[in-house]
């Protein structure tokens, strides 16, 4: 039997996910069902646009709700409680000096499933998150890129 994955997350993530279970679940499916319904009263579905939307909607929010129910399931919420504050780990804030292009950049390092480089959210799996966990103020990493080594100093850990 393969075994399961789990998500890290933060206790933040964990909200944020429950939260928009909660909203699929509650709004969201009411929302699609009565524009279902709406839709079949006007007759003949097999050319009615707005039905197979509704029904593709329908889908997508199912799909979603399926996707979502899975990753709380295997869900493991990292507690920053009992970790050394002056070691890089899942939750901290990272300030990094890319020593190639000399330039800043401020992370916060999370499991997979919160990641969102949008958002400056980097995961513990990537190639910097691999690179810095259990890392100090000072220290300089390689990171293995697709062009080659990269150099990161890092500056600052800070804890929310």
């Amino acid at each position: 039997m393969a075994e399961v994955k789990k998500n890290i997350l933060t206790y933040a993530g964990l909200k944020a996910l429950e939260d928009e279970l909660q909203e699929l679940k509650v709004v969201r499916r009411k929302e699609v069902a009565q524009k279902i319904k709406e839709a079949r009263e006007q007759g003949d579905l097999s050319e009615n646009a707005e039905y197979d939307a509704a029904k593709d909607e329908q889908r997508d929010i199912e799909n979603r709700i399926e996707e979502l129910e899975k990753i709380l399931r295997n869900a493991e919420v990292f507690d920053d409680s009992d970790v050394e504050l002056d070691k890089v780990s899942i939750g901290c804030d990272i300030r990094l000096y890319d020593m190639e292009y000399e330039e800043e950049m401020t992370y916060k390092l999370v499991g997979s499933t919160e990641a969102n480089i949008l958002e400056n959210k980097i995961s513990n799996e990537s190639p910097i998150g691999k690179a810095i966990v259990g890392k100090k103020v000072g220290d300089v990493v390689d990171v293995e890129g697709i062009e080659g080594t990269c150099q990161f100093k890092i500056l600052d850990i800070q804890r929310n």
